[in-house]
């Protein structure tokens, strides 16, 4: 049987092949617009991360965790960073591979789960850019210690984090109809919805879990936003179901 990782991997990559918005990559009027310094990128559905979240991108060591898709490392590239991309699905780093070619700029891709120890050595980047992918994992404390782990001091993590409220209600978000934690490899009724609905094995974190995690790892958390999911129900009631975070080293 394979492991849960293996299988979000796969799902990822056939929802990549049926043009999910996250596994395409920018245009190339984008690209050309971020070099000429005007550019945005979102770590969760709609909210644009603030631009003084991040230090000056020139010369910027930059990790892109669980981040392939061609949509955030393209633009950092071209605002003058050094950009390493790291993701389990193979058609989400082809997405990389394909604007890297196209714009002609070098990126380092690296295929490799992250609920393992990541393949670098200690205080090797800036930045890492972390967008909502936590969701596809069950443990999440140790990837932030990783995270601390491979930043330089004074490094910073921007992290996209889903709530856990996407989890409590039923597919058209009209009704409550989960108990926490929603974990598939604990609950075969979980387990079974997953995997008919080809959601992939999806998994709810808390607060004590994510944010918590964070601090506990020995970051400083220094600023977060709220977001929603930017279509659906609990959208349309204005219902926060994302934040993104800044922490530093």
């Amino acid at each position: 049987m394979k492991n849960y990782q293996d299988i979000n991997a796969n799902v990822i990559d056939q929802w990549v092949d049926e043009g999910w918005e996250w596994g395409k990559p920018i245009t190339k009027a984008i690209y050309q617009a971020a070099l000429k310094g005007q550019w945005d990128v979102v770590l969760t559905p709609t909210v644009k991360v603030p631009h003084h979240w991040f230090p000056d991108f020139k010369g910027l060591k930059i990790l892109g965790l669980a981040s392939g898709g061609g949509q955030q490392m393209p633009i950092f590239t071209a605002l003058g960073a050094e950009c390493t991309v790291l993701d389990y699905s193979l058609k989400q780093l082809e997405s990389e591979r394909v604007i890297a070619k196209e714009m002609g700029y070098t990126i380092n891709i690296v295929h490799a789960d992250m609920t393992k120890p990541l393949p670098f050595a200690d205080d090797s980047f800036d930045l890492i850019f972390h967008p909502v992918s936590n969701s596809y994992i069950k443990d999440v404390k140790s990837v932030f210690k990783e995270c601390y782990r491979v930043l330089k001091k004074g490094g910073v993590l921007l992290s996209g984090l889903d709530n856990g409220i996407n989890y409590i209600v039923n597919e058209d978000e009209t009704k409550i109809v989960n108990r926490m934690p929603f974990d598939p490899l604990t609950d075969e009724k979980i387990y079974k919805q997953c995997i008919d609905n080809d959601w992939g094995l999806q998994f709810s974190h808390t607060l004590e879990e994510q944010i918590g995690g964070q601090l506990q790892a020995g970051f400083t958390l220094t600023d977060l936003y709220e977001d929603t999911n930017g279509a659906g129900h609990l959208h349309d009631l204005n219902i926060k179901t994302y934040i993104g975070t800044r922490c530093i080293k």
